[in-house]
This record gives C-alpha cells, sequence and structure tokens, in this order.
C-alpha cells in the first residue's frame, strides 16, 4: 500500500498512462508536467518516439516566464492547440500523468480544446 505522496502520485501516473496505451490506436498523446514553478505541455507520437509539438510557461514568447497559474495555463494550452494544428493534428488523448484534473490541467484542458483539439 501506498503511504506517501509520491507513491500515490506515481501509481495514480502509470494508471492512466496504461490505460492511455491500451487504447491509443495511433493516436498522438498531449503529455501535461506541473512543477511548482511552471507548467509544460508535449504533444508525443509514441510510435515513432517523437514529440510532434510543446508549450511551456519557459517560453518568452508567451509572456508567462515562470508563472505556473491558471492564466498561465490558459496560455499554454491555446498556444500547443495552435501548434498542433500546424503540425496537422486535430485529434490526441488527454494524460494528465498523475495530477489531478482540476484548477490548472482542467484551464489547460479546456484551452486546447477551445482552440481545436479534440480529446
Amino acid at each position: 500500500m501506498a503511504n506517501n505522496k509520491r507513491e500515490l502520485f506515481l501509481k495514480r501516473r502509470l494508471r492512466v498512462r496504461n490505460k492511455i496505451k491500451s487504447m491509443a490506436n495511433g493516436r498522438l498523446r498531449l503529455s501535461v508536467h506541473r512543477s511548482n514553478k511552471n507548467i509544460s505541455v508535449q504533444l508525443i507520437d509514441d510510435v515513432k518516439g517523437v514529440t510532434v509539438a510543446a508549450a511551456s510557461s519557459l517560453e518568452k514568447e508567451l509572456g508567462v516566464v515562470g508563472k505556473n497559474n491558471i492564466e498561465a495555463a490558459a496560455k499554454i494550452g491555446a498556444a500547443i492547440a495552435e501548434r498542433a494544428k500546424k503540425a496537422g493534428v486535430e485529434e490526441c488523448y488527454f494524460d494528465r500523468g498523475g495530477f489531478i484534473f482540476h484548477g490548472k490541467i482542467k484551464a489547460l484542458a479546456d484551452a486546447a480544446r477551445e482552440g481545436g483539439l479534440k480529446f
């Protein structure tokens, strides 16, 4: 049985990733990572093992350098949707990792949906 937060996080992450990989059928994976200071997202092709598009709060052109709040997450979600369209991607699976789907993660997902990504 998991005793601490890190073990619970890792169990959640494995559960989410295994479910996504079993249903993937060649669709790309939109993977989110959040730290205390930044948030980043990648569009990953697991078949080829490459990153198709990425966005992060560390990018100066997004104007949210070093911020990790709901507004920054929404800007990053819109940016990844735009970059995915440029790469020709319209559908993907949302991989929240071990993070719970609320707050910043939900804001990022909603902004990506509004930008045209379907998941």
